[in-house]
């Protein structure tokens, strides 16, 4: 239930900022600006940013309180409530913005923290299980198969998720090192093989793309996300329910040596841990 709502709330909130900054800039442009009209478009402007950057810039990270972006909201709030000080009664303009910084505060403190599950069933020092996925062709292939190399394995949440694919863009910068080291890159979705598909032909860099059909593996590793789609992206052809960012490492005898789970989906594990966790594996041998 609390996925749903999150992923109701994400479609929402956006809207809301752009239904603020009409708002605001409505009294600009007619040349008649007071403070709640600045401070509303200021709040509004920065949130459009900073989601219009998520798509538009490769990041795959973000600060986990995002204290810049949040310092200028509040500031622009503040701006709006200072009216209040000659109109003490509140304009419809100000529970707009009021419930523009709510809602900015529950997306940075409710909506990105993710469903951590207590109850993953892989840990350090387990072998990783004989679970089946699809590749590109659709064709059946064991987590297993990957034994013989140390292998990544990084689940992550589709073609959608911004950041998901700035990270796949990161590690593929990487591909030299991890192809010296012998390193399996495999990434897994539940996304239709399409999308998957098409992630592959961009990436002909020897790296494995496959389809967790059914959400089998996510469900039997405890890192499934029910709901975890924002409302919307269904017509795009997602399923609703998705996975939680996970990265798995194994050594080429298959026996875990790394894994994360993200609790927050702005924050993300860096190229370079992996690529270390891989280098103690070499100077190890």
């Amino acid at each position: 239930m609390e996925n749903l709502l999150k992923s109701i709330f994400v479609a929402i909130f956006p809207m809301m900022a752009l239904f603020g900054l009409y708002l605001g800039m409505e009294q600009i442009l007619i040349g008649n600006p007071d403070r709640i009209a600045i401070g509303i478009s200021l709040t509004s402007i920065t949130i459009i940013l900073f989601f219009g950057g998520l798509f538009v810039v490769s990041q795959a990270r973000t600060k986990r309180y995002l204290p810049v972006y949040t310092s200028i909201i509040v500031l622009g709030y503040i701006l709006s409530l200072s009216t209040l000080l000659y109109h003490p009664t509140p304009t419809f303009k100000l529970i707009i913005a009021s419930l523009i910084l709510i809602s900015w505060f529950l997306y940075v403190y409710w909506y990105s923290v993710l469903d951590r599950r207590s109850e993953t069933q892989f840990v350090k020092g387990d072998q990783i299980p004989d679970l089946l996925l699809e590749d590109i062709d659709h064709k059946p292939i064991s987590l297993r198969s990957f034994i013989g190399n140390p292998t990544i394995f990084m689940f992550y949440r589709g073609n959608w998720c911004p950041l998901c694919m700035a990270q796949i863009k990161e590690i593929a910068r990487q591909y030299k090192e991890l192809e010296q080291l012998g390193v399996n890159m495999v990434f897994i979705s539940p996304q239709p093989n399409k999308f998957s598909s098409s992630l592959a032909n961009k990436y002909d860099l020897g790296f494995h793309f496959l389809t967790d059909i059914h959400h089998e593996a996510a469900k039997h590793l405890g890192i499934y996300s029910k709901n975890g789609l924002p409302a919307g992206f269904q017509l795009l052809g997602y399923d609703s329910d998705t996975v939680l960012p996970t990265v798995i490492i194994t050594n080429s005898n298959g026996k875990i040596v790394f894994n994360e789970v993200a609790d927050n989906y702005r924050v993300r594990p860096e190229p370079e841990t992996f690529l270390k966790v891989i280098r103690k594996l070499e100077d190890r041998k």
